[in-house]
This record gives C-alpha cells, sequence and structure tokens, in this order.
C-alpha cells in the first residue's frame, strides 16, 4: 500500500485529558484507522508502563500532584513511555500515539522539545467532557475491567477512581492556542475544534475524530447466499443465487430474529443481485450501497480460476505472489478496495444503531481487518465461508466475535 505519503514527517499524537473521558479508547481506534490505511503506527499507553513498572494496584494517592514520590515515579514511566515511541519512529514507524493525561503545561512543553529535538511533530488530541453520565459509564465499563481494579468490589473502585480524577482536576490545564497544533474533541464528537492542522494525514485524522461514536452495538457480517457463479466457481459477475443460496437467505432471516432487540436495526448490502436477494427476507429494508461491491475483477471477471491460469498465466502468478497490491486489468486490487472502503469505515463509527452488512469474501475480509485490528497485508487470506455470520460486538479494547453457521 501505503495510501498516504511517507515523505510526510513523524508524527506524535498526544493525548490529553483527565480519567475516563475517552483517550485510550480514541487512541486505539485511530491507531486501528490509521494502520488499516497503511500507516505504521503505534500507541505507547502510559498507564501499562505504570502497572508494569510501579505496579497495578495503587492508591489514588499516587496521582495526588501533592504527593513528591509519586510525582517523581509517574514522571519517570512518561519518560519512559515518551523514549519507547521516539525510537520507534527513528527505526521506522510513521505515527506514534501517546497515551496518557498529560494534563498540564509543563508535562506537554516538555513533550514537544523532547519530540522536536529527535524529529517529530507534535499535535495534541483532547479530549473533554461534562456529562457525568458519559464519565460514570466510562468508569463502570472500562476502568473497573482495567488491571488496577482486579479484585477489588465494584463500589470501592469507583470510589478510588473518582478521588484520582479529583486530583488530576485540581491540576488540570487545558491545551491553548501558544502550545502549537491540536484538536479538542467535546462531549463525545458533538463539537470538534481544531488548531493549525495542516496535511493529508492529519485531515484523515480530524475527519475520523469528528465521526467516531462511542455507544457500542453489535455488527454483523455476512457474505451472500451461494450464487450460480459460486456452484460453477466464477469469479465476480452479477448472478443470482443458487436454490441453496435461497435457503440460506431465509436462514439468515430466522436467525436475526433471534439477536434483535428494540432498537432497529441497518442493513446494508452492495448493489449486485446476490446480496440484495439475500437481504430479501429481512424485515428491514435493505440500503444498497455500490462501495459495498465486491472486487473488479478486470478482464478475468466472470471466468473460473482455471481459464484465469491458462488464459492469463502471467496475472495468475502475479496475484499469488501479492494478492495485497495485485491489480486486475482494468480492475482493482485489494489495497484499492481499503480505499474504496474508507467512507463506509467513517459511516460504521459513526453510525449509533446495529449493523448487518451482506456483502462479498473480498470486501468483507478488509472489512474484517478493519475492525479486527488485522494487518492489511494479511486481509486477502482471512477466512470469510459461506452461510456463516460473523458477529462483532465492541468491547473497551476491541471486537469480541462470535460465528454462526447457519444450515441451508
Amino acid at each position: 500500500m501505503p495510501t498516504f505519503s511517507r515523505s510526510e514527517p513523524k508524527l506524535a499524537l498526544v493525548m490529553v485529558g483527565l480519567p475516563a473521558r475517552g483517550k485510550s479508547y480514541i487512541a486505539r481506534k485511530l491507531a486501528r484507522y490509521l494502520r488499516w490505511r497503511g500507516m505504521e503506527t503505534r500507541v505507547c499507553n502510559v498507564g501499562m508502563y505504570r502497572r508494569e513498572l510501579v505496579g497495578a494496584q495503587v492508591s489514588h494517592s499516587f496521582f495526588d500532584p501533592a504527593n513528591p514520590d509519586g510525582l517523581a515515579e509517574r514522571m519517570r514511566v512518561a519518560q519512559i513511555a515518551l523514549d519507547d515511541m521516539l525510537r520507534w519512529l527513528e527505526l521506522g514507524g510513521q505515527i506514534g500515539i501517546l497515551d496518557a493525561t498529560n494534563s498540564t503545561r509543563e508535562r506537554r512543553a516538555w513533550i514537544s522539545k523532547t519530540c522536536a529535538e529527535r524529529g517529530a511533530k507534535v499535535v495534541f488530541i483532547e479530549t473533554m467532557c461534562q456529562d457525568p453520565g458519559v464519565i460514570d459509564r466510562n468508569v463502570r465499563e472500562t476502568k473497573l475491567h482495567s488491571p488496577d481494579y482486579v479484585g477489588v468490589e465494584a463500589d470501592a473502585a469507583v470510589r478510588d477512581f473518582i478521588a484520582r480524577i479529583a486530583h488530576y482536576e485540581r491540576a488540570y490545564q487545558s491545551v491553548e492556542d501558544d502550545e502549537g497544533p491540536y484538536v479538542k474533541v467535546i462531549d463525545e464528537g458533538d463539537k470538534v475544534i481544531v488548531h493549525q492542522i495542516e496535511g493529508n494525514i492529519l485531515s484523515h485524522v480530524v475527519f475520523f475524530l469528528m465521526n467516531l461514536r462511542t455507544k457500542r452495538r453489535p455488527l454483523w457480517l455476512v457474505r451472500h447466499g451461494e450464487s450460480i457463479f459460486n456452484v460453477e466457481d466464477r469469479i465476480g459477475g452479477d448472478s443470482e443465487l443458487s436454490p441453496r443460496g435461497h435457503a440460506f437467505a431465509r436462514s439468515l432471516a430466522a436467525f436475526m430474529q433471534t439477536r434483535r432487540t428494540e432498537e432497529p436495526i441497518s442493513v446494508w448490502t452492495s448493489q449486485l443481485k446476490r446480496t440484495l436477494q439475500t437481504a430479501q427476507y429481512l424485515r428491514e429494508e435493505p440500503f444498497p450501497n455500490r462501495a459495498l461491491d465486491e472486487i473488479d475483477a478486470g478482464v478475468c471477471d466472470g471466468l473460473t480460476y482455471a481459464e484465469v491460469r491458462r488464459r492469463h498465466p502471467e496475472e495468475f502468478a502475479a496475484r499469488s505472489k501479492d494478492k495485497l497490491n495485485y491489480r486486475y486489468p482494468r480492475g482493482e486490487s485489494y489495497a484499492d478496495v481499503i480505499q474504496r472502503l474508507d467512507p463506509v469505515i467513517i459511516e460504521i463509527e459513526r453510525h449509533e444503531r446495529p449493523i448487518l452488512i451482506v456483502g462479498h469474501q473480498g470486501v468483507l475480509r478488509a472489512l474484517y481487518a478493519y475492525l479486527m485490528d488485522t494487518p492489511p497485508r494479511e486481509s486477502p487470506h482471512l477466512p470469510m465461508p459461506l452461510h456463516t455470520v460473523l458477529e462483532l460486538t465492541p468491547n473497551a479494547y476491541g471486537c469480541t466475535e462470535r460465528r454462526f453457521p447457519l444450515a441451508c
């Protein structure tokens, strides 16, 4: 790939914000998106370094700005994390994300100076939230399941973490214009403020952050039912479902009834017959999207793989060597599909309803690679069997996956 120029400067995206404001959630989501787009990206979470170097279960008093021992230890851990991130950038990484509170001007000035000396451009990403309900949800859904509170009774853990937040609030200073480029994400994306943001990469970062929502809802990926071309082992085309494919479509409708709640489900399909026919028995009206059409096989469309090998041996060999970047003559590559799917990914992140995507093998491989943080180079080889529903449920650190083969 990649889709962004490697000539752009090394970037240090520095998270800023009080605890339980979604910094780590945003950092992980953003890193996943950038990696999917072909950028070498790494998150250095200072909390993880602190747990490894100091210990996981420390009292809230450790974070008191009036505690000199705690302050010295936190500074030591931050220095190690920042040094690791910068060393990784120097060794070939493109974007480092420093995930910590970084809650004072003094701390941020030190980070900016250190990064500048080692050739990295700093952009601050500050998350702000005043909604007590959102903060309480973040504490209970993420922090109480972190290693900091293993074995601690829930109410005691909440009290300790709220006390930790209070320590940070006493010293917290929001990012100001004179500190350099920044993006401020306010109340989970209801408002986004940008300052001195330039370049292709950062424009994509800002657009992603503007559309990122934190509401968690399931997402189902399913290939269309068996088509006539599947039976004949032909590539591409716009064929109808086979009798077995129609049986699967009925099974899919019955299965989705078991997953349904009071919340409506959005059904997305490609514009090709086989996905529309697969969705025909569902309660919801499908939304066809051309971006979800199968990879364009160009001159090989409608051929069997045996015919491709016989008629276009050089193309068959080239595809075998580099399936990600190989482009069918007058067609597409998997890398092209990833770029084509970028608006779909943005819509997935901003959509607040559960989503069922009825798609094609190549397209679903690319979407799955994003959702499960799989390197793009592996996406053309991911198993995506017919007549199987993949249920992906977001959690604090990614997605939980379940696969349901359906009878047909």
